[in-house]
């Protein structure tokens, strides 16, 4: 097989943020009929964190951006380009990246957000890697931040038991590769969306319809039922595009939505629990910011180590998902 050298998105550093408040299931249970016992054995949750009320997702972003940043060594005045995956932006505009942008001190360039809810982090992460490798900008931050707890019902425990708040950063940078599976960097990205689940998780509300935020609604046992198939299928995909075999992954690191499906996705690649990078229990579902949490968490502890394949998957509201493969 020939190879043609090219641009790769190389991970530079990582990094993430969460806020300080936490509430455990404990205390939720004071508030809606629910359990620990209950919460833990249906998703592995034990607690969350929530923004405070001074606190923005910007802020989050930034904080968590600024990690990465510092991880990889790298001034933020010499980014070209920010994405922001975000489901809770602090204005309805402009884009929270052009604040982040102003705050790292980055004057040229471009900034913008990108709404995929649960899959967004994957979604921006695909845009970004497509714009390095065409040459159109040499270094970009991806962020995935959510201040989630805002979208959220309180007195609805179907729905409030399972969300939190945080942040979490990629720096990026176009380094030229060999153009096969043995370069580092982003080595593909898989996207897909199916537009008829809509009504299956979604906010009830919004600018364009009647000025309300909304709260988040969702039918839970079809949006299991899909996310087990989907991120079992894309993975595949992932694996067959890149000619990988299930053992060659190193860390599977998914959308931290729910410890059942993350489960069941390491069941059917064959992987044991040690190579799963697993964070829900510790911050919930925190939706854009899941992803890139638990990346920052494992790269942080030293188990992702330069060199070794990664693995990425999500699924969210859309219904959206993609996976990614990447050699960090």
């Amino acid at each position: 097989m020939t190879t043609h050298k090219m641009l790769r998105s190389v991970v530079m550093g990582c990094g993430g943020y969460l806020p300080a408040q936490i509430v455990t299931n404990d205390e939720l249970a004071k508030r809606v009929d629910t359990s620990d016992e209950w919460i833990t054995r249906r998703t592995g949750i034990k607690q969350r964190h929530i923004a405070g009320p001074d606190e923005k997702t910007s802020d989050l972003a930034l904080a968590a951006a600024r990690e990465a940043l510092a991880n990889a060594g790298i001034d933020g005045a010499t980014l070209d380009l920010i994405i922001v995956a975000t489901t809770t932006p602090d204005n309805t505009f402009p884009a929270t990246a052009v604040r982040l942008q102003a705050a790292l001190g980055m004057t040229h360039g471009f900034a913008f957000d990108v709404q995929a809810v649960c899959s967004g982090f994957v979604y921006a992460l695909s845009v970004a890697d497509n714009f390095l490798r065409l040459g159109q900008a040499r270094r970009a931050l991806v962020i995935g931040a959510e201040t989630f707890s805002r979208l959220l019902d309180w007195n609805d425990r179907t729905t409030c038991v399972l969300f939190g708040d945080g942040a979490g950063a990629l720096v990026l940078e176009a380094v030229e590769g060999k153009g096969d599976k043995t370069d580092r960097g982003v080595l593909s990205t898989h996207l897909h969306s199916d537009g008829r689940h809509y009504n299956a998780l979604y906010a009830d509300g919004g600018p364009g319809s009647d000025g309300r935020v909304g709260h988040v609604q969702m039918h839970g046992q079809e949006v299991f039922r899909h996310a087990v198939t989907n991120l079992s299928s894309v993975v595949d995909e992932a694996l067959a595009a890149n000619h990988l075999a299930p053992e060659e992954i190193d860390w599977l690191v998914p959308h931290q939505a729910n410890e059942r499906i993350i489960d069941g996705t390491a069941k059917k690649l064959n992987m044991s629990e040690d190579r799963v990078v697993l964070t829900v229990a510790h911050h919930a579902n925190t939706s854009a910011a899941s992803i890139p949490l638990a990346l920052a968490t494992a790269s942080r502890d030293g188990r992702i180590k330069k060199g070794q394949i990664v693995l990425l998957d999500a699924m969210g509201g859309g219904f959206t998902w993609g996976s990614a493969v990447i050699r960090w």
